[in-house]
């Protein structure tokens, strides 16, 4: 895969198996309303996510990833490293056509645009792991560093947002 940008990349068989157990486990939480972002990976769990709750699911534009499209291919300690400073550094450019704060913003309002528009309805949104934890972390004061680097493919995060707790967080192994 070092040749296609991650934006790019489709769930492999695996992913497909581990997206059907997501969907399993956010029964629990009774999904009325899920959107996601285009990517490919996204929108494959997305619509797994869906089928299994008869539901539909929506594209929205703005829930995609920290671009870095046009990133050279890192070497995971590169990657590891250019993350860190990412994190450590919100309103540096540390690589890709975004800042940190400015992924965070962008995924923010994007999402809050979204719950304005269910607020009654438990709302999935299906979508990637950095823009993840910059929500998370600023809602909840937790690392976003930290749960970046814990999170699993895919994870299963549910924040309260009334009282910007995190109610769980379990990757789907």
């Amino acid at each position: 895969m070092e040749n296609l940008p991650a934006r790019e990349w489709n769930l492999s068989d695996v992913g497909r198996i581990r997206a059907q157990q997501l969907a399993e486990r956010l029964s629990e939480f009774q999904p009325e309303i899920i959107v996601s972002s285009a990517e490919p990976k996204a929108k494959e769990t997305a619509e797994i996510i869906a089928r299994n709750h008869k539901l539909e699911f929506h594209i929205v534009d703005g829930l995609h990833e920290h671009d870095r499209s046009k990133t050279p291919y890192l070497s995971k300690h590169e990657f590891q490293a250019a993350m860190h400073e990412f994190f450590e550094n919100p309103n540096t450019l540390v690589f890709g056509s975004e800042t940190a704060a400015e992924a965070y913003a962008r995924f923010y309002q994007t999402g809050r645009s979204v719950l304005d528009c269910h607020p009654n309805e438990t709302v999935v949104i299906v979508a990637h792991g950095t823009v993840i934890s910059l929500l998370v972390s600023r809602l909840t004061g937790i690392s976003d560093f930290l749960l970046w680097k814990e999170l699993g493919l895919p994870s299963l995060v549910v924040v309260d947002i009334e009282s910007n707790t995190l109610v769980t967080r379990k990757n789907i192994l």
